[in-house]
């Protein structure tokens, strides 16, 4: 079997804790180059995964790197939009870790340019690759829980020190809602089936942050009746990080994090939740090598790209809408 060639840009954390361990495990998969502008990190992570050359300057790693298939961008957000044009450019399939660009028009650059030169863009929303968050869909897509007509997700997360990027608007292109509300509404949106949004309500906050919002609540109406809720914030006050995503359907309900899955059967619910002794920390690693082992599976031509660039740019317009909302105090209706 052939090894499909791939090159890894941005040597943060989730580059060398999460994509780089599982891309080197996988037997189909060849890193033959990294990118980082820090030539010292660039060069230990390139020993350390005994991957043959590193470099410091895209464009060169783009000239030079002749036989890469497709790039992996682990960079921070105001960077995605030039690093994705630049790799599609050089016709290389992208992986984008979320969000895909700061705002919609960045998002819809980047598929544009895909589409020029017939490139794949998949966007990194791990959660949808989740074991439990799979067989939740897979029941709701059976009709189970027959007709979806709410769901409710959040994630209160302490903000990372790490980055201080995020909160500067001009680098992040937004608050929390762009850090992970964005990865919430996606899942909540993925399980629902993508249904048309009417309009939206959102109110944001900022007790923490100056120039971004550091906490947010959304209300999403859609045009076939159904509604969804997203919370997301750095700064409630809370004992730990949490998330959840709860889908609510005629026939039934189910949740993640607790994961439980009720169903209505013979004028009674029950619970039909599929017995699982998977940790949190099991579920979060699971759900990384899943996607990463979709992307290769994708570019080897066995499936069609799952979490799209064109979802993205869907997204993105939603998230435009979400920070009108914000700004002037009332609904939006997307068009």
């Amino acid at each position: 079997m052939e090894k499909i060639r791939i090159a890894v840009v941005g040597l943060g954390t989730i580059g060398q804790t999460i994509h780089l361990p599982i891309l080197t495990k996988l037997p189909e998969v060849e890193i033959t180059a990294v990118c980082d502008y820090d030539l010292s990190k660039a060069e230990f992570v390139a020993k350390k995964y005994e991957i043959p050359r590193y470099y410091t300057d895209l464009q060169e790693l783009l000239k030079a790197e002749d036989d890469v298939v497709a790039v992996d961008i682990c960079t921070s957000t105001y960077t995605h939009r030039d690093v994705a044009v630049a790799a599609l450019e050089a016709k290389k399939h992208i992986l984008v870790e979320k969000p895909l660009a700061r705002t919609h028009k960045e998002a819809e650059e980047i598929v544009a340019t895909a589409k020029k030169y017939g490139r794949k863009v998949m966007v990194g929303m791990n959660n949808r690759f989740r074991p439990d968050a799979m067989i939740l869909k897979s029941m709701i897509q059976g009709g189970e829980l027959g007709k979806l007509y709410y769901a409710k997700a959040g994630w209160l997360k302490k903000l990372s020190t790490t980055s201080p990027w995020l909160t500067r608007k001009e680098k992040s292109g937004g608050g929390v809602v762009l850090d992970i509300g964005i990865v919430m509404f996606d899942l909540a949106f993925w399980m629902m089936g993508f249904p048309e949004p009417k309009e939206v309500v959102a109110a944001n906050y900022s007790h923490n942050t100056r120039g971004v919002e550091d906490s947010s609540v959304v209300f999403l109406r859609m045009k076939n009746g159904s509604t969804m809720t997203i919370e997301s914030s750095w700064s409630f006050e809370s004992n730990q990080d949490f998330f959840y995503c709860d889908c609510y359907g005629t026939e039934g309900s189910g949740s993640l994090n607790p994961f439980r899955i009720l169903k209505r059967m013979h004028g009674n619910l029950v619970n039909v939740t599929p017995v699982s002794h998977e940790t949190p920390q099991t579920l979060y690693w699971k759900s990384y090598d899943n996607e990463l082992r979709h992307w290769v599976g994708a570019l080897r031509g066995l499936h069609p790209v799952i979490s799209t660039g064109e979802d993205a740019v869907h997204r993105m317009k939603i998230v435009d809408a979400i920070y009108q909302s914000a700004k002037i105090g009332r609904s939006i209706i997307i068009k």
